[in-house]
């Protein structure tokens, strides 16, 4: 089996499509239609949180896309690591929208209500992400058979160690929650620097190798 980009969607794709659209219906702002004008106005003023929620949301179905786009690769660990993705996305929905909805000031908490929320909010992102890197160590463990590149395997790698830092972001935002849950939140803007340094890297190394594929190609072949 080679590692290639399939133009087919697999039903386990087909799956997990179906469970983020369900996940992004339970994000909506209202479903009922308002009653009344001040109530369509209050529905409006949830519309920041929705799309703070909406865009995360969006993120993790992007990455798992991604996973599947660049591997021909459905075995049995990459079947159950992406059930537990899709099942722990379900759970983690309700945290996410409650968190975006606080911090647009939409609900009021206690003191100690905010400090478990961010520890919640937080775990379910580590866990999300630790699933994403496990799904690329899986692949990046499995180079052999599926007749990987020098840079597919290396950008396996990267994205395995991307999803990892990304998920100890998770972590260390519910860590901080417990000393000043107010500095919390401040943990996620972090979240673009794996992102820009496993680019980076990728970037740097399929740079490097074209440069030496050219290289070869310029060079003679010897005739006696």
């Amino acid at each position: 089996m080679s590692a290639r980009r399939r133009g087919d969607v697999s039903r386990l794709e087909g799956f997990s499509d179906a469970v983020f659209g369900f996940a992004i219906t339970l994000l909506v702002v209202s479903l009922a239609v308002p009653e009344s004008f001040d109530k369509l106005l209050t529905t409006l003023s949830g519309i920041p949180a929705f799309a703070a929620s909406f865009a995360l949301l969006a993120y993790i179905w992007y990455a798992q896309y991604t996973y599947f786009r660049r591997y021909d690769f459905e075995d049995a660990w990459v079947v159950v690591l992406n059930l537990i993705l899709l099942f722990v996305v379900l759970v983690y929905v309700y945290p996410l929208k409650f968190l975006y909805a606080a911090v647009f000031n939409a609900v009021q908490l206690l003191p100690g209500q905010v400090t478990l929320l961010f520890v919640i909010y937080g775990v379910g992102f580590a866990a999300v992400f630790m699933l994403l890197a496990l799904l690329y160590l899986h692949a990046y463990r499995s180079r052999a058979s599926l007749a990987f590149s020098p840079i597919q395997a290396y950008q396996a790698r990267a994205s395995f160690w991307l999803y990892f830092a990304t998920a100890a972001i998770g972590i260390l935002s519910a860590a901080v929650a417990f000393g000043n849950a107010s500095l919390a939140g401040f943990a996620y803007f972090l979240i673009a620097a794996p992102a820009t340094v496993a680019g980076a890297m990728v970037g740097r190394r399929r740079r490097r190798q074209e440069k030496e594929q050219d290289k070869q190609a310029s060079v003679p072949p010897l005739t006696n």
